[in-house]
């Protein structure tokens, strides 16, 4: 059976808030429009008291003619729905509702009700239809064919046929088709697709160049890194297009009360008819008329389909999505959009998370008899030899030497100390204080205050100088504490690795309430294990190293750093921050909260109204004419309003 927008109705739910045609006809507006004109022409005609339409035969034969065009497709889907098991789906209520119509000579009032049923039912389709397209172009840039360079020319080949290995060219204007790294001179690229970001990014050559960018400037040639298939831009695909898998709370409880309230209302409907039957029997004074308390058990049918629930809840949270999505922040699913407007505690990663991941030397300090490039060459030469982010930040920031330098000889690398080697016949240390102390050689005292890493070196035996080197904040770190403070988030702690001064002192800058430092994979667990024995804690975790992937997967929410963080740290994530900015994670908060709102104000909207008809049916104060126009209005409102959130400005 075709899915349908009160799917819940059915007994099913689409998973991903999708639907497919419900009509199979090739023209279902022409169908809906015959029976429009023929419904208002019988109406007409039969108003003018003409003889022809005395005879009590052209009546109900010009309303049937009237009612097949828009009918004949819903009883249709009736009887498959029925021969599938499914007996009380919608299509079925607007069957019944119709041949009840008819059945009390209520001719164009049946025709009404099937009409402006499939009426509704346009209008929610083109609402689905235009959230899957406005989701769809958002997302899915990625160019079908690549400029690949070979045998020393270029050709045009499908994106699929390129190999990693392989050379593309991108021309300014055009958008990259495959992940890779660039080859030739530094450019800038717009990342919009990816991030949300209107700024331009310069890219310089070895960096890595994402598919879905926009070449802004001139002409580069990449280096693919990944097949077509498995992009970063692939993967954001992937993961909107699975959200909605996972089921927020709200959805998973309108699926089971869609299955239980449809036939419970159908029973409802057969007793309005029936007990006044029965209570007739008992006083025999009352005027039972049949057709009277039909017609009202139909009403009643008609304006208890839950098409308004059912399909704008799941398109809600489909809009969520993809109003997130925009701003470069990937929600797993719509029930972490539920989640992420509960938590009330966000504990935080440092490096790479509120830090650039970045270091570089911030101050050098000679001793006497040495100056600052004198100090800094030799450190660097022997960090040179080492792979540690620490002596590659000091590398990048050691000038070059307009003659080539002496090579150290006989190096020595020591874990967590430091290096040594020979130097132009020299003894050189380079690394923290354990390292000289256990040379027998003396630091001042005054530089065990410092909070910064400090790389300190020693020459045959005598205090040099140190470096200083700091990871710096990002531009938004501090915007995203005040964002999260506002946003209702009362606790915010820091769990790093780094030295507990360095955290303290970040901690403080930004306004952080707790800070702990010098931590292991294993003391980030245990300190967010106390703070999970709180039962008033929803805690979200903010990280993106691998070693982040375990508290991600213990938390209530866990976001993740998409650009920087480690495939462990976004594949346990519930939410990806593209754009490693932390002030993400406020707009990742709202957007949740709006799609929230939104989908409560469906609720309150759907049954309030409905509540609202169906006492005024019961008493015979609703016409069938009003039952159709509140259900399908009321959809077409709640459509509107959950397909609202994808416009807004978060």
């Amino acid at each position: 059976m075709a899915n349908c927008s009160c799917d819940g109705a059915c007994g099913t739910i689409p998973s991903n808030a999708r639907k497919t045609d419900k009509f199979p006809q090739k023209n279902p507006i022409i169908r809906v429009i015959a029976t429009f004109i023929l419904l208002t022409g019988g109406m007409a005609l039969f108003a003018t008291g003409i003889p022809l339409t005395e005879n009590q035969w052209i009546r109900p034969a010009w309303y049937l003619i009237a009612f097949l065009p828009a009918g004949l497709p819903v009883l249709k889907e009736a009887w498959q729905a029925m021969r599938q098991k499914d007996i009380f789906s919608e299509y079925t209520l607007m069957s019944i509702a119709t041949i009840g119509a008819f059945l009390i000579g209520e001719y164009p009032e049946g025709v009404a009700v099937m009409l402006f049923y499939s009426v509704g039912e346009l209008f929610q389709q083109a609402a689905v239809n235009r959230a899957e397209r406005s989701i769809g172009a958002l997302l899915d840039v990625r160019p079908e064919t690549a400029t690949a360079v070979r045998d020393g020319g270029i050709e045009t080949v499908p994106s699929e046929e390129v190999k990693v290995g392989e050379t593309i060219e991108i021309k300014a204007g055009e958008r990259v088709p495959l992940d890779g790294t660039m080859l030739t001179a530094p450019a800038s690229f717009n990342t919009a697709a990816l991030t949300g970001e209107s700024i331009p990014r310069y890219i310089q050559q070895g960096e890595e160049v994402l598919a879905g960018m926009i070449a802004t400037d001139t002409v580069s040639r990449i280096r693919v890194t990944r097949p077509f298939g498995q992009s970063a831009l692939a993967r954001i695909l992937q993961l909107v297009r699975n959200a909605t898998e996972r089921k927020a709370p709200t959805e998973q409880f309108i699926r089971k009360f869609a299955r239980i309230y449809t036939p419970t209302v159908t029973a409802l409907a057969t007793l309005i008819v029936i007990l006044p039957l029965l209570w007739s029997h008992i006083s025999p004074a009352y005027g039972y008329v049949f057709s009277d308390w039909l017609y009202r058990g139909l009403v009643f049918l008609v304006i208890s389909c839950p098409c308004a629930l059912v399909i704008s809840i799941p398109l809600g949270y489909f809009g969520g999505i993809g109003a997130a999505s925009r701003k470069g922040i990937l929600f797993k699913g719509s029930n972490c959009l539920d989640a992420i407007t509960k938590i009330n505690t966000l504990v935080t990663d440092k490096t790479g998370t509120l830090t650039k991941g970045i270091f570089k030397v911030q101050h050098i300090v000679p001793a006497e008899g040495l100056t600052k490039e004198e100090l800094l060459h030799t450190i660097a030469r022997l960090e040179k030899q080492s792979n540690h982010p620490i002596a590659k930040a000091i590398v990048s920031s050691t000038p070059e030497n307009p003659t080539p330098p002496a090579e150290p000889l006989h190096v020595k690398e020591t874990p967590g100390q430091g290096m040594e080697a020979q130097l132009n016949g020299k003894k050189i240390l380079a690394g923290n204080t354990r390292l000289l102390r256990a040379a027998g050689i003396t630091c001042p005292a005054a530089v065990e205050e410092i909070p910064e890493t400090t790389v300190h070196c020693a020459i045959d035996g005598k205090y040099a100088g140190y470096i200083t080197v700091a990871d710096t904040l990002k531009d938004d770190a501090k915007a995203a504490i005040d964002g999260l403070r506002t946003a209702g988030i009362k606790d915010i702690v820091m769990l790093s690795g780094d030295k507990q001064s360095i955290v303290s002192k970040l901690a403080a800058e930004l306004g952080i309430d707790r800070a702990y430092g010098d931590l292991l994979p294993e003391g980030k667990v245990a300190r967010f294990e106390e703070l999970k024995q709180n039962p008033d804690n929803r805690i979200a975790f903010v990280g993106d190293g691998i070693n982040d992937a375990p508290v991600l997967a213990m938390s209530d929410v866990g976001i993740a750093m998409g650009g920087l963080g480690s495939e462990a740290a976004i594949e346990t994530a519930d939410i990806i921050i593209q754009t490693d900015q932390p002030g993400k994670i406020p707009t990742a908060i709202r957007i949740g909260k709006a799609t929230r709102q939104t989908v409560i104000q469906n609720i309150t909207m759907s049954l309030g109204i409905k509540f609202a008809v169906l006492l005024l049916g019961v008493g015979g104060q609703a016409t069938l004419w009003a039952a159709v126009f509140a259900d399908v209005g009321v959809s077409v409102l709640a459509i509107l309003n959950a397909v609202r959130i994808m416009h807004r400005k978060f």
